[in-house]
């Protein structure tokens, strides 16, 4: 499974923006999707989840309420909708597929399949 994110960018802080993960496979619905970031200096950090059918998804505290991840499986494509960012938002984003089930969605290692990251930096 290839994964391309797009959309990714300079936003003024309060600004919203919209990426995009195309996932190229047959049985995307098999997948679960992440969302992942990664601050300089920090560590790979988990920032939201959706299940396969799309009925069920999880966020970090940290961007809870700002964001919304989606998914259109006939487009084969996951997405993530950010609002109301914040300078501290700013970081590369990745996603992330696993064809597993499992109780777990937010380590790194719980995902199989990774994108190559798109920056987003939000200046104050």
């Amino acid at each position: 499974v290839h994964l391309v994110e797009s959309g990714g960018g300079l936003v003024q802080a309060g600004g919203s923006l919209r990426l995009s993960c195309a996932a190229s496979t047959l049985t995307f619905s098999g997948y679960a999707m992440g969302w992942f970031r990664q601050a300089p200096g920090k560590e790979r950090e988990f920032v939201a989840y959706i299940r396969r059918s799309g009925g069920s998804t999880n966020y970090a505290d940290s961007v809870k309420g700002r964001f919304t991840i989606s998914r259109d499986n006939a487009k084969n494509t996951v997405y993530l909708h950010m609002n109301s960012l914040k300078p501290e938002d700013t970081a590369v984003y990745y996603c992330a597929a696993t064809p597993y089930i499992s109780g777990s969605y937010y380590r790194i290692e719980d995902y199989t399949y990774w994108g190559q990251g798109t920056q987003i930096t939000v200046s104050s």
